[in-house]
Order: C-alpha cells, then sequence, then structure tokens
C-alpha cells in the first residue's frame, strides 16, 4: 500500500487535505512545515510549504492523484509515491477499511 509524498504552498494545504478525506482518497494526511529550495522556470526559489504524507490505498492511487493535479496551485506539483513492504496490520486494515 502507498504512502504518497506531496509538497504544496501552506495556503493550498488545508484544501488538498480536505478534498483527499472527504473523497475517501486518503485516510490520513500527516502536515510538516518545510523549506523549499528549487528551480524553476530557470531561477532558484525558496518557499515555506508543507509536506504532506497521505495514507492511501493502490485502488485509490490513481483518482487521488488526478484529484491533487486538479486542486493544487502549482503547474507541476511534487507527487512521489513509496510503497511499504511492512506496516502494522492493524494500521493497514483500518487505512483499508477507511479509504473507499
Amino acid at each position: 500500500m502507498p504512502t504518497v509524498y506531496i509538497t504544496a504552498p501552506i495556503p493550498a494545504t488545508d484544501d488538498i487535505v480536505e478534498t483527499l478525506l472527504e473523497e475517501r482518497l486518503a485516510a490520513c494526511v500527516n502536515h510538516l512545515p518545510i523549506r523549499s529550495t528549487y528551480r524553476w522556470e530557470g531561477e532558484v526559489h525558496r518557499e515555506e510549504e508543507a509536506l504532506l504524507l497521505v495514507k492511501t490505498t493502490d485502488d485509490a492511487y490513481d483518482d487521488l492523484v488526478s484529484r491533487v493535479q486538479e486542486v493544487h496551485p502549482h503547474d507541476v506539483p511534487c507527487i512521489e509515491r513509496f510503497d511499504e513492504d511492512d506496516v502494522l496490520e492493524s494500521f493497514a486494515e483500518w487505512r483499508d477499511d477507511t479509504v473507499a
């Protein structure tokens, strides 16, 4: 089952998180404040952002990515998938029951 790593501007995170939870594309989202430094259109940018660690399922993953692309303010959002090899069984069951 995947955990999805997403970065977003802080003002956009509540909308992204609420959308994923309300549409049952995620069971849980952890928010962490971060500072991102990246190159975009030939310039280096430094931004205060949020890192979202999204717990979801294989079945919901593609819909989650599509939905994040729709509501995310960046043209090229950072969306990365990490697959779990070992997760507490009771957590995995809860996540699977929570994501429709």
